[in-house]
């Protein structure tokens, strides 16, 4: 630093350690409900406590949302600004088994120390609300909303979640529910033949199936469930990983092999919300980016299902298309290779080449697998599938660009019209068969990396090599040479058109065609009009120990059973090893006295799979209203009081799963009666990613942490504060700069020398009179300012105009107090010590937290004259001074009657007067 420090104007230190005390012993940020106040609810994506702590991007969201919450104090809102833990997950438990240190212990040290950084920077939360996903009092509700999962089902008739309890109760009664299209129908039991579940009902009355029966039905409909599905195993970790926690084949943390594996997990059966959580996003808040992610992730499609029958076997393999009008250009099938068909229609010659091919793809992930750049890999299974729209038999392959997960797992490949069905069919010299026929209109037609625009006599042409000696740069000739191409399947054609190849459907345009070929599929009973969403059921099961138990019981009769509500929590108990079974169990599978129990006069096995880290995360927005209820999650009155969430600021790393799962959560406890909004936050926020010096993204292995510990004892915490609110706008990406932190240390400075003295009292120059002509101006305006960027988000501009504010008021001879105290008000949410300072020693006792907001004259944010820059043909002549509140004509006249410009008019005609308001008038002669 380049200032000394020896006049002790400014001992931030000092003043940062009272400040902070004080806001502690007085609860100053303290909530309470209090009706006749408006609420606002601001909330920060919880940090998860690592042992490394906070770096000087973590406070960043932080530290806007802080400056939002004082101000709303100051506005008259009664604020819940509350902070916690995401403290459960993976790096705790994997170093336990490094080091046999309990996660618990290790991750109430990360707490300890993340609490501590975070209480420095001087953030206003209610600390009396802090929460933790670990503690037993949190993980308790967890466990709790886990069971309401569990012990209810979706109503797709009220389109809501209900009971599993009522639909028990229907059944008793004489109805019966039967499956169809992904959801169900009442009707009476008597006569009625169905298949559900795999179980015939047939005219069986409920109490007339066996328990196994019963709960093999009711598994079909809780929205909390079991079932064998393939996941990414970690044999190293020992544990399943999400998608995101898989790069590249290899696990993100250690970079361990990851393969694919059919294991018993626990489901969430989120897909039942899927119409939902598209639909309630209109109302939000949120960025147009953030909403398309959310949108792309569920995946919405509309199609048709359409069953081929395999040749020479009783089965039936089902599609899901978008595009049934190409259904007469499908020319073979692919299976992925997990699909449990695969096993039946495989020839004995195929066998061993299909397996290692499935070894192959188990141990890629499934982004590996769907890169539309990766050359395309398959085999051919030897069995073939029949077109039910012309009844020709097509080979079925497998290959790995087909997902068991999306769909139904297996796809009609129409290589003239998908690039990549066209680039496996090229590879291994399959049917190709045109059945769309471009328009000679075209807006776009793409392939790969190839595409052709002919509109109106405009062309611009981006296609494989050809000769062009061989063709001329005529509309038509482009065209051709396009049309060409597809017709000699050299480029798949993806758009739309008119059918060709299509029996009775020739010369249909594409819209109308899948219309009537859906309607003829549903006629032959070969298909039918479908949704399909790209949205699977939350994978819920974690092979872990660090985790929430689960509230389950296996008895030995196979059934599984639910803890009573009145029985939680059930707790992590106690182990010796925190490594993983060996045999895709957690460590909780080696406690047998935990392990085996007997419950309601039955011998059982508790569950040993934990809940993933999401779990806690999906709902401690709620848990922040009542945090300290030991009788419920939250008290009903008290969420009516305070949600939704009005801001919520994070990274936007969380703008996909995090948000989705919590929406599932939130739309579940609705239905459910717990929650009185459809959706959890109204107005979402996503800071930028703060970079090292160097750049990059802050790592310990780039060496290019900054720890916000060490700007604190240099600078102060308000300097550290403001200083990332000044970087630039709050979503950008931004790197770091300490010169730039000593700039805003500076500012401080200046501001503290404008109001306090050496001996430590106000300046003598300050004044108890009003401000007066261009100073009061100046604070009106630095007053509209700061208040429109604090309500917009754009903190950065905020600071400026408050350095203009400073560097202007030094100046003057006589300085206002209230002046003073109105600049020391809208300091205060930016660097909240420093002017609790100022305030006390301007006068004041107490905190200046709830003081009012000073208030802006419109009036007095406009000056009363401008001065225009009057330019001819664009050259600057002259300046002229107008009133502010001059209209445009006579602006214009008065800048023709200049002497310098009557000067340049002389045998010249005026074209064209322009006037930019505010800033010159520009007049065009010839």
């Amino acid at each position: 630093m380049s200032e000394t420090r020896s006049d002790n104007y400014y001992d931030f230190s000092a003043i940062e350690k009272r400040w902070q005390q004080y806001w502690q012993t007085n609860k100053t940020f303290a909530a309470t409900e209090t009706p006749d106040k408006p609420k606002y609810y601001v909330l920060d994506m919880f940090p998860y406590p690592s042992g490394d702590g906070l770096h000087v991007g973590h406070p960043e969201g932080y530290t806007a949302s802080d400056i939002v919450a004082r101000y709303k104090r100051m506005k008259g809102f009664n604020v819940l600004h509350p902070m916690g833990y995401d403290a459960f997950g993976l790096p705790a438990e994997q170093y336990a088994v490094k080091t046999g240190t309990h996660p618990r212990i290790t991750t109430e040290n990360n707490v300890n120390k993340i609490r501590s950084q975070i209480k420095q920077l001087g953030f206003s939360y209610d600390w009396d609300r802090e929460v933790n996903t670990t503690d037993p009092g949190y993980y308790k509700w967890t466990q709790w909303i886990f069971l309401k999962l569990f012990n209810s089902y979706y109503d797709h008739v009220e389109n809501r979640a209900r009971p599993i309890d009522d639909l028990v109760h229907r059944l008793e009664s004489g109805e019966l529910v039967v499956t169809f299209d992904n959801k169900y129908l009442v009707v009476p039991v008597s006569g009625a033949m169905a298949a559900i579940g795999g179980i015939e009902i047939g005219a069986r009355k409920w109490h007339e199936l066996t328990p196994p029966e019963q709960r093999a039905f009711l598994s079909e409909y809780r929205l909390a469930y079991q079932a064998e599905v393939a996941v990414n195993w970690c044999p190293e970790l020992g544990t399943v990983l999400a998608n995101e926690e898989v790069i590249g084949g290899v696990s993100e943390r250690g970079e361990h092999p990851v393969i694919r594996k059919p294991m018993r997990q626990w489901m969430l059966r989120i897909t039942a919300y899927a119409e939902r959580l598209l639909a309630d996003l209109d109302g939000l808040d949120w960025s147009e980016g953030i909403k398309k992610l959310q949108q792309d992730w569920v995946g919405k499609s509309v199609g048709a299902d359409v069953d081929f029958t395999v040749a020479g076997y009783d089965e039936t393999i089902r599609v899901f298309t978008t595009r049934p009008d190409t259904l007469f250009g499908a020319t073979y099938m692919v299976l992925a290779p997990e699909h449990p068909l695969v096993d039946v229609i495989v020839t004995s010659e195929k066998k061993s080449e299909i397996d290692k091919y499935r070894e192959e793809a188990a141990r890629k992930s499934d982004l590996d697998r769907t890169d539309l750049a990766k050359e395309k890999t398959g085999v051919f299974t030897g069995a073939y599938a029949v077109n039910p729209v012309n009844n020709e038999q097509i080979p079925i392959w497998i290959s790995d660009y087909v997902l068991i997960s999306y769909g139904t797992g297996a796809i009609m490949a129409v290589p003239a019209h998908d690039s990549r069905d066209f680039e496996f069919a090229k590879k291994f010299n399959l049917s190709i068969i045109q059945v769309v026929n471009p328009p000679k209109d075209i807006r776009i037609l793409s392939g790969i990396k190839k595409e052709i625009r002919v509109k109106n006599g405009e062309v611009t042409l981006d296609m494989p090599p050809v000769d062009e000696d061989a063709i001329d740069d005529s509309p038509q000739s482009l065209w051709q040479s396009y049309y060409d191409m597809i017709r000699r399947s050299e480029i798949a054609y993806t758009g739309d058109g008119v059918a060709i190849n299509s029996n009775q459907f020739n010369g249909q345009p594409t819209e109308k065609f899948k219309e009537n070929i859906t309607a003829w599929l549903e006629e032959n009973g070969l298909g039918r009009a479908s949704i399909n969403y790209k949205l699977r059921d939350w994978l819920f099961s974690r092979q872990r120990y660090w985790g929430e138990p689960f509230p389950i019981v296996h008895l030995e009769d196979g059934s599984i059973v639910a803890l009573d509500e009145s029985e939680l929590p059930l707790l992590l108990p106690e182990v010796e090893s925190y490594k993983p079974s060996g045999d895709g169990e957690s460590p909780l599978a080696n406690i047998d006295d935990w392990l085996n129990i007997t419950y309601k006069g039955q011998k059982g096995r508790r569950e040993t799979n934990t809940m993933p880290q999401w779990a806690g995360s999906c709902w401690y927005y709620l848990r922040y209203i009542d945090a300290l209820n030991e009788n419920a999650p939250f008290d009903k009155e008290k969420e009516k009081y305070w949600m939704p969430v009005d801001l919520y600021v994070g990274g936007a790393e969380h703008a996909v799963l995090h948000l989705l799962y919590s929406r599932f959560w939130h739309k579940l406890l609705y239905d459910l009666g717990w929650v009185s909004t459809k959706e959890p936050f109204k107005k979402l926020v996503n800071q930028g990613m703060i970079l090292g010096n160097d750049g990059q993204k802050m790592s310990k292995s780039r060496g290019n942490v900054v720890n916000p510990d060490t700007v604190i004892e240099q600078y102060g915490a308000d300097s550290m504060r403001l200083y990332e609110m000044f970087m630039g706008p709050l979503d950008a990406v931004k790197p770091w700069n300490m010169q730039g932190v000593e700039g805003v240390y500076r500012f401080l400075q200046k501001a503290w020398r404008l109001i306090i003295d050496r001996d430590g009292n106000p300046q003598s120059a300050i004044v108890n009179e009003p401000a007066q002509d261009e100073s009061l101006r100046l604070l009106h305006k630095t007053i509209k300012k700061v208040t429109t960027d604090i309500e917009n988000m754009a903190f950065n501009t905020a600071i400026s105009q408050m350095m203009i504010f400073v560097n202007e008021y030094s100046r003057l001879p006589r300085i206002s107090k209230k002046a003073m105290e109105s600049f020391v008000i809208l300091l205060s949410p930016f660097a909240p010590h420093i002017a609790e300072e100022l305030w006390q020693r301007l006068g004041h006792s107490g905190t200046i937290t709830y003081q009012p907001w000073p208030e802006f004259d419109e009036g007095l944010t406009r000056d009363p004259e401008v001065e225009l820059a009057i330019q001819v043909n664009g050259k600057l002549r002259d300046r002229l001074t107008f009133s502010a509140e001059a209209d445009e004509e006579t602006i214009k006249e008065k800048a023709l009657a200049c002497e310098r410009v009557q000067e340049l008019l002389e045998g010249k005609n005026v074209r064209k007067v322009i006037v930019i308001k505010n800033r010159l008038v520009n007049i065009v002669i010839g």
